[in-house]
């Protein structure tokens, strides 16, 4: 198990780059399966998720060719469908969360497929029932195997139908989508997902044939095509990663300037930090952070304690409810983060108190952070990443305090964030990797 040594207290200054999305890039390339001809994507992060994918659609008989930094070109055109009753594709597939959305491109192209219950982050429930009741809507049976929790899906009677999704799920809507896309007749999702990497993921389906509508939206209208052919495909850059750097700056007190932030795309994510008092400014589509010695948390009008919250998008991202959390520590004032759809993702937070944070974890869902306004600074202390966010909340936290910290299972961490250690460590950070 590798471990971050961090020397806190320096300060930042420089220009980093965000790595391309890793939630699109999980959904992009499944979606690759729905083809037998090419699809070069780029803009690909290199992180241990999304390789671990690119790896396991290779066993599978996908091809696959670099032809630039982080682009490859994919051809699905040998598919081993022996493969899925295999071992090795139980295990590789149920260590990695975002092998469930192969099911959908499965059951569009060849009416059939296979995946067993995958991990991923241990952040509280995450059902996957809206997968299989989208499925089922489109006429697809299901047999579940509880004794090597594995699913075997018939996709071959598949037809357009209206899916109302029980949840407003990403991976849900992505998934039920790629499998309405070659279904006959017209399917309508309704309460669909629309975050900008499903918005994506439609506009490249529809480069490559497929007819959906309402793409932005929380109906998508989808009219069953044949087939598809292969398209040329960039991806976004990382809101998660452009946001956590947003808050490195703040509570470190440095100056960094994020490159190529395709603001538009962010949402309300950059207000959500000036509710926090963050200054920025856009500089074309870079985002500019000032060194700030103090910043200060908004009240509401009538003068109440801010509550910030996670909500589907448009709402604030799930994924940046630590990073704020973590930011909100050496502001001035007080906010409740409260944190609605997962209920274990605050439970990084004894490890910011022990370092000598003034938070109040109310409950699973809802903790009270004082800022301490730069009063005292955070201590180094020995922690373990529980996830990916959390992880990259603790580092934040390690790099704004005084002495050294040392993160344990850096493995979550890397699962998201391309070469953070040797990123940051060239504006200006010091993290050994041990």
């Amino acid at each position: 198990m590798a471990s971050f040594k961090i020397t806190g207290g320096r300060k930042l200054k420089g220009e980093i780059i965000p790595q391309g999305a890793k939630n699109e890039a999980l959904q992009i390339l499944c979606a690759v399966l729905m083809t037998k001809e090419p699809v070069t994507i780029h803009n690909i992060p290199n992180i241990r998720d999304v390789n671990k994918l690119m790896e396991l659609l290779e066993d599978m008989g996908v091809s696959r060719n670099k032809v630039g930094d982080g682009s490859y070109r994919f051809q699905a055109d040998a598919v081993n469908f022996e493969y899925f009753e295999t071992a090795e594709y139980k295990d590789k597939a149920a260590s990695l969360r975002g092998s469930i959305m192969l099911l959908g491109p499965m059951l569009a192209r060849f009416g059939k497929g296979k995946a067993p219950r995958p991990g991923g982050d241990k952040i509280g429930r995450r059902p996957l029932d809206t997968h299989f009741t989208g499925f089922q809507k489109l006429g697809a049976e299901f047999i579940y195997d509880p004794n090597d929790a594995f699913y075997t899906v018939d996709g071959s009677k598949m037809k357009g139908a209206y899916v109302w999704m029980d949840e407003i799920s990403v991976t849900g809507t992505a998934n039920v989508l790629m499998a309405a896309a070659m279904a006959e007749g017209t399917t309508t999702i309704y309460n669909a997902a629309c975050e900008p990497y499903l918005q994506q993921l439609c506009k490249m389906l529809n480069r490559m044939g497929a007819k959906i509508s309402g793409v932005g939206s929380n109906l998508l209208t989808i009219e069953g095509v044949s087939e598809l052919g292969g398209c040329e495909h960039t991806m976004l850059p990382d809101m998660i990663e452009i946001g956590s750097f947003i808050g490195l700056a703040a509570m470190t007190q440095s100056e960094i300037t994020i490159k190529n932030c395709q603001i538009p795309e962010l949402g309300i994510i950059p207000d959500v930090f000036k509710k926090l008092g963050i200054k920025m400014e856009f500089r074309g589509d870079d985002i500019h952070i000032p060194a700030q010695t103090h910043y200060e948390i908004s009240s509401l009008i009538d003068g109440s304690i801010l509550t910030i919250y996670d909500a589907p998008w448009p709402g604030f991202t799930p994924d940046l409810i630590s990073i704020i959390l973590v930011t909100a520590i050496q502001a001035k004032g007080a906010v409740l983060i409260h944190q609605k759809m997962f209920e274990s993702r605050l439970f990084f937070v004894d490890k910011l108190i022990e370092m000598g944070a003034q938070i109040i974890l109310c409950d699973p869902h809802r903790a009270n952070v004082i800022g301490l306004n730069r009063e005292h600074n955070l201590r180094g202390i020995r922690m373990t990443s529980p996830d990916i966010r959390a992880g990259v909340s603790l580092l934040i936290a390690a790099l704004s305090a005084d002495g050294t910290s040392t993160i344990d299972n850096i493995e979550q961490i890397d699962r998201g964030y391309q070469d953070i250690d040797k990123r940051l460590n060239a504006i200006g950070a010091e993290i050994i990797r041990i």
